[in-house]
């Protein structure tokens, strides 16, 4: 059937591009010498499927202006397109808002890169840009900004918080155990302060995405690595202080970019975008149905914390919506391989192992690759470890492979609001996860050996997947966190690279050759938004987590619980 539908199909859309050829010829004379881009928000890697009701690394369900860069693959594919026609001078690259992390950012940089080496000019403009944005736009021939814009480069900040004390006051006590000095998460509850190790490990974060921005800064406007430092020391700027510095190379309004950039005057708003340049393309880039259908590749997110069940309400990745999904992608035959992207900083011990165990069982029947471009920390990690390789970004956090427990006391809060409460038990430890008092003794004792005997377990789990002893992953456990690149260098990822190199690795593996296109299958999804005080106050009140709140302080999760 499909061999008879599709070359009707096909056929059908010669007949579009030829009755539309007479129009667009009239108006291949006047096509425009730049075309405008809106680069704002977090592009996803590639366009939402139109099967799927899933982001595919996502973007928002409304219509974007013409203008709009709706993912890295089709920015890319426009790139190639205009970098081929001689009529074309270069692009304007609009900035608004941009929110990608440093592994997109970094996809947008080589883009453009390239696009420069094929001749063309790149114009970048803002009203007001951050240390993100102004990344981006050094990448730029042309950097320039609104008279009433703003530059706020001024460096990175991360606010580490501790509620011990607050909660305190509230008459709530916080009872937590924990393995591994490195493992700070119950200190959130249980510190006055932030401690000494929890800052050194933020401040490594810091120091890394600090660098990043003063080598590509220098970079892109030609400076010494000092000059760019007292740069950031003096910021933020108003746009007529940024170019008196040298930091922009010119201030212009939006309406008068065209004959700034050199634009024709007749050309609406003087600039127009890609899709008004490809109406008047002679032969515009078609794509045609392929009578075999093309192999696919499942991806299937693990985004946000990480619970047991279906998440619910929250920004939380359910152990079973996870499983089902890993499920559904080993018996689709069309799927040849499966990415497990993963943006989470942990959660449930329980639900983290559940997602490794289906991991594992997938991998045993076609190639997984676990992807990280923003955090797998924790539980996070714990469910890549069921994957061939691990694959990472430079900036990405990994690892904090560590466990904690307890339970939260409310008797004195109770007591106060005047509400009176009486524990009656049948068993010695019968009221252990009850919130009216604290630990016994012998409580105590039972929740450290869970604590232990789930730590050896996580380190188990890292020491088979990664072929060392547990002696050698405890050496890098007990709650470390890594970069990207320094969890390559300690062996806990085999690969640096980007969502798209770690798609065609795992078709690679699948034995699909190189040459040959592929599309993606989403499997899952993430849910709405999640509270770690929820979590943790829910269910069992003595519970077993496995999360990294340095990974949820550094990106903020204002979007990092996405699959973005």
């Amino acid at each position: 059937m499909r061999l008879l539908v599709i070359p009707l199909i096909n056929l059908l859309v010669l007949l579009r591009v030829l009755l539309g050829l007479p129009f667009r010829l009239l108006g291949a004379r006047s096509r425009p010498a730049y075309v405008r881009f809106r680069l704002a928000g977090n592009p996803p890697y590639r366009e939402r499927p139109r099967r799927s009701r899933l982001p595919l690394g996502l973007g928002g369900q409304s219509r974007p202006e013409p203008a709009t860069v709706t993912s890295l693959e089709g920015f890319r594919k426009a790139l190639e397109v205009l970098a081929k026609d001689e009529k074309v001078k270069g692009i304007l690259l609009v900035m608004e808002d941009l929110e990608v992390p440093p592994a997109k950012r970094e996809v947008l940089v080589k883009l453009l890169e390239g696009f420069r080496a094929a001749g063309k000019r790149v114009v970048a403009w803002a009203v007001s840009v951050d240390n993100l944005g102004y990344q981006v736009m050094c990448a730029a021939d042309e950097v320039l900004l609104s008279p009433a814009g703003r530059l706020e480069l001024v460096g990175f900040a991360a606010e580490a918080t501790t509620l011990g004390e607050g909660l305190g006051r509230l008459g709530i006590k916080a009872h937590f155990f924990r393995r591994g000095a490195y493992k700070t998460a119950p200190e959130l509850f249980t510190h006055a302060r932030v401690s000494d190790i929890e800052r050194q490990t933020v401040e490594s974060f810091l120091d890394e995405r600090y660098v990043d921005l003063v080598d590509s800064v220098a970079r892109g406007r030609r400076r010494t690595p000092e000059e760019v430092r007292a740069w950031i020391d003096s910021g933020p700027y108003s746009a007529k202080r940024a170019m008196a510095g040298g930091l922009i190379d010119g201030m212009c309004d939006e309406a008068d970019l065209p004959a700034r950039i050199g634009a024709k005057e007749d050309e609406e708003e003087g600039l127009e975008p890609m899709p008004m340049y490809l109406a008047r393309l002679p032969w515009p880039p078609v794509r045609w149905r392929p009578l075999r259908p093309r192999p696919r590749l499942g991806v299937v997110p693990v985004s946000g914390m990480i619970v047991p069940g279906k998440g619910a309400a929250g920004r939380m990745a359910g152990s079973e919506t996870v499983v089902k999904a890993l499920r559904s992608a080993a018996r689709n035959r069309s799927v040849k391989a499966v990415v497990l992207y993963v943006a989470s900083p942990g959660g449930s011990a329980v639900a983290s192992e559940l997602m490794l165990e289906a991991v594992q069982r997938v991998a045993k029947k076609k190639p997984v690759i676990a992807f990280v471009d923003q955090v797998a920390a924790s539980g996070g990690y714990m469910a890549a470890l069921g994957a061939k390789e691990i694959w990472a970004t430079p900036h990405a956090v990994v690892g904090s492979i560590g466990v904690f427990g307890g339970k939260f006391e409310t008797s004195e809060l109770m007591e106060k609001l005047g509400v009176h409460r009486t524990l009656i038990t049948r068993g010695e430890v019968a009221g252990i996860y009850s919130s009216s008092r604290g630990f016994t003794e012998r409580e105590r004792a039972l929740m450290e050996a869970e604590m232990e005997e789930t730590y050896q377990a996580f380190l188990e789990h890292v020491a088979k997947a990664r072929g060392r002893t547990t002696e050698e992953i405890h050496a890098l456990g007990e709650g470390r966190v890594y970069s990207g690149t320094r969890a390559l260098g300690v062996g806990l990822v085999d690969k640096l690279g980007g969502f798209e190199e770690a798609c065609r690795h795992a078709m690679g593996l699948a034995k699909v050759p190189a040459e040959q296109r592929f599309d993606l299958q989403m499997y899952g999804g993430p849910d709405r938004g999640f509270s770690l005080l929820k979590l943790l106050l829910g269910g069992a009140s003595a519970g077993t987590y496995a999360f990294c709140p340095t990974a949820w302080s550094l990106l903020g999760f204002k979007a990092g619980e996405r699959f973005e």
